[in-house]
Formats: structure tokens, sequence, C-alpha cells
């Protein structure tokens, strides 16, 4: 008969040791960002300066959770700036549409004034 011999490295008896440091610095980093959110919230009046702090925060936030959730700041440089280029295109594709809009409606309402 043959013997098996199961060579895997996951067997060996140890228990890994919990990562609860890196869950909190995670935990903690999300909290300050998200406090951050509701001072300016809270203090500030609404408009486009507002909006726009509120949007740089939920960028920050969102690419933090995709660096630390879905691993990807622990994946190569080309992937990470394939990933994030066009993002980036995407993001000044929407200001761009959102000033030429404001422009736009703007002189349609002063034309019809």
């Amino acid at each position: 008969m043959a013997t098996h011999h199961e060579h895997d490295i996951n067997t060996t008896g140890e228990i890994p040791k919990p990562q609860t440091k890196a869950i909190w610095k995670t935990f903690f980093i999300l909290v300050v960002l998200t406090a951050i959110e509701f001072l300016f919230a809270f203090t500030m009046e609404a408009g486009t300066l507002r909006n726009a702090i509120f949007i740089i925060l939920t960028i920050f936030k969102a690419f933090y959770i995709v660096a630390e959730f879905m691993h990807l700041k622990h994946e190569t440089k080309s992937l990470i700036w394939s990933i994030v280029l066009p993002l980036a295109l995407v993001i000044w594709l929407m200001v761009a549409l959102i000033a030429e809009g404001s422009y736009y409606y703007e002189s349609i309402t002063n034309y019809f004034k």
C-alpha cells in the first residue's frame, strides 16, 4: 500500500495571532473621518464648499476601505494604478460636467428672464 504524506503548511498546529491591532486602527481611522464629516455637517452652512468637503472625505474613506478590506494596498503598483487612474478620470469628468451644467443652467435662466 502506498503511503501518502500530506504536507500542508496550514496544519502546523499553531493558531495564528489575531490581527486586532490592525482592525482597531482601521476602525479608529474610519471613525475619525466620519466624525469630521459630522462636524462639517452641523457647523457649516449648506453650500458648494460643504458639498466639496463631503465629496473629498467620502473619496478618502472609499480609498481607505478599498485598500484595507479589498487588500488593494498589498497588490502590485500597476494594478493599483489601473484602478486609480480611470477613477480619477471619471471624477474629473463628473466635476467638468457639473461645472458645465451649472454654466448652462445659468445661461438658460438668464436668457429667459
